[in-house]
């Protein structure tokens, strides 16, 4: 983990967000830093999917600021937001599992002969960057021709996640990217995560309902319920009683800690 800069790589400050008479969000200030696993922790409508909806560009703010390395922002559409360098892998992860790990990886930013959509699109070069990007984050892919669907959803997720970083993702943010998996996949995931953050200059902003998920991979927490930050601190600060079930499981967390250590 790098050290807290003076500058957050991301900052929302006083950020609402009202649908008609219905207030999401009221009043959201996070700061997310460099080389940070930063959990967005809550239950359902706590407004965690608002939140990341507004910092990717699907919805805009009511009111509030958002500032990226200092500088205020605002986005009118998703590629406004990846422009600016927020890349989110949604738990649907937009992939196609009829096409390629290349095809998929590309998805719409293929490289071509010519710098125009009727060239020739250079399938050597792009199976080499799929397969070494994916690589940087712990896949070896045998074939990067593969259709999608015959991989692992650890292996998909990794492929989504390495995609956005790819094409300039300074902020990540995944949302339950754990969900709907089997432990040993959910295990991939979180090694995935580590070794993102080993790149040193990728912020992570991970939403996540499975508090034991978070107090392993987490260096930082926000804790949103009914629109507004109820906590906030480091790792280090909840390690206290008052956590308990942020450290339910016990020996399991510890198991698990280990395994980690070693990616």
């Amino acid at each position: 983990m790098s050290q807290t800069l003076e500058i957050p790589l991301i900052k929302t400050i006083n950020l609402a967000k009202k649908f008609g008479a219905f207030t999401a969000l009221n009043g959201v200030d996070l700061e997310i830093y460099p080389g940070e696993v930063h959990a967005l922790l809550g239950d359902n409508g706590a407004g965690k999917s608002t939140l990341i909806k507004i910092l990717s560009g699907v919805f805009p703010a009511t009111s509030g600021d958002i500032q990226i390395e200092g500088n205020s922002v605002k986005f009118a559409s998703p590629r406004d937001a990846s422009d600016a360098g927020i890349g989110t892998v949604y738990q649907d992860l937009a992939l196609n599992a009829l096409t390629s790990v290349t095809r998929n990886f590309f998805l719409g930013r293929e490289l071509r002969t010519f710098n125009n959509p009727f060239g020739l699109m250079k399938m050597k070069e792009m199976d080499r960057i799929a397969s070494a990007e994916m690589a940087k984050i712990g896949i070896n892919i045998a074939d990067p021709e593969q259709p999608v669907g015959t991989m692992s959803g650890g292996q998909r997720q990794t492929l989504a996640i390495a995609r956005a970083i790819y094409f300039g993702a300074k902020v990540l943010i995944l949302d339950e990217p754990t969900s709907a998996l089997g432990q040993k996949q959910q295990m991939e995931v979180l090694k995935t995560i580590k070794r993102v953050q080993q790149l040193g200059d990728i912020a992570i902003i991970l939403i996540t309902h499975n508090e034991i998920h978070a107090r392993l991979i987490a260096d930082r927490f926000t804790f949103l319920s009914l629109g507004e930050v109820i906590g906030s601190g480091t790792a280090n600060d909840l390690a206290g009683d008052d956590i308990k079930t942020l450290m339910a499981g016990g020996t399991e967390i510890g198991d698990l800690a280990k395994e980690l250590e070693a990616v």
